[in-house]
Formats: structure tokens, C-alpha cells, sequence
């Protein structure tokens, strides 16, 4: 079985969009912005072996404040910039209360399906506790970018920044190699 590597779009891949002291996801491809800093860390972690998979909340769809064409386009920007293997989308909003949208952790289970994932090796990094309930809840160790979105609950490890993440990724693989 493989071991991925979840990544949460908005915050980690995109420069996080904030309005009022909270994130906002990016409505248009004009709003959306790559983060540079995270290329490094990808093409790292992608020549260790590791799949690639990006995830992400984007109710905006069922609302109707966000066109299908303009997340495709957005998405192909990720897809373009970073060596991504694949990337899942939630469109429910947390009324729909859906197994996909994190905390919930559907789309890691349907990428450990997609991709013969094992999700007890595999990492969620994030800087929302979302991800971090969602990785707790598969087995998958959370890696967190410290933000002010990491709320109080259970993050495996909490890191200033992705590089470092990156390592500690590296470092926790080869001694799970090594055991």
C-alpha cells in the first residue's frame, strides 16, 4: 500500500484569502493565489515517493457563489504549479452534513480507495483543525502549519512552516522505514 500526503488547499497551496479575521475561500481565479513556499516542500516529498493529494471544502458550489468552471480553472493552476497526484473537493456546506466535508473524513477514505492508500502511514497537513479532527479520525498523523485556525483539539505536530513540516515528514518516514 502507498503512503500519501493530504494537503488543504486554501492556507497551505494558496496564500490564505482572510475577511474579518477568518479565511475565505477564493471565488474567482483572480483571487486565488499560489503559495510559492510550498513548491520546495512538494517536489521533496513527491521524489521521496510519496502520493500526493490535495483536499479541500468548497461550499461555495452549493451555494451557487462559486461556478464549477471557475474552481476547474483554479484547480488547473494547482495542478500546473504543483506535482500533485489528485485533487478532492467537498461541495457540500456543513448543513448537508455529508461524510466528505472535514472534519469529516470522506475524502481521505475515498482516496485511500482511489489510490491504495494506507491512511494509519499517511500525513494531513493543514493549518485548520479540521483536517487535523479528519486525520485523527482515519489514524493519519496531522501536521500543522501554526495559524490562528488550529483551534484547541489534538494536532500530532505543530510546525512553523511547511519546509519544516517537510523534514519532519522525511525524518518520521525513514524511522518507520527503519522499524
Amino acid at each position: 500500500m502507498k503512503t500519501a500526503i493530504f494537503f488543504e488547499r486554501d492556507g497551505i497551496l494558496t496564500v490564505a484569502k482572510v475577511e474579518r479575521q477568518h479565511q475565505a475561500t477564493p471565488l474567482s481565479l483572480e483571487e486565488f493565489q499560489i503559495n510559492p513556499a510550498a513548491l520546495p516542500a512538494l517536489k521533496q516529498l513527491k521524489q521521496a515517493g510519496f502520493v500526493l493529494i490535495a483536499t479541500t471544502n468548497q461550499p461555495g458550489l452549493s451555494h451557487g457563489t462559486l461556478a464549477r468552471r471557475e474552481l476547474d480553472r483554479m484547480h488547473d493552476l494547482l495542478r500546473r504549479t504543483f506535482p500533485l497526484d489528485d485533487i478532492l473537493v467537498c461541495p457540500h456546506d456543513e448543513t448537508d452534513h455529508c461524510p466528505c466535508r472535514k472534519p469529516a473524513p470522506g475524502l481521505f477514505t475515498e482516496a485511500a480507495f482511489k489510490w491504495h492508500v494506507d491512511l494509519e502511514r499517511s500525513f494531513v497537513v493543514s493549518d485548520k483543525w479540521q483536517d487535523a479532527r479528519a486525520a485523527r479520525t482515519v489514524g493519519a498523523t496531522s501536521m500543522i502549519v501554526h495559524s490562528p485556525w488550529i483551534g484547541p483539539g489534538h494536532h500530532d505536530f505543530v510546525l512553523p512552516n511547511l519546509a519544516a513540516i517537510a523534514d519532519k515528514i522525511l525524518q518520521l518516514h525513514a524511522g518507520h522505514l527503519a522499524a
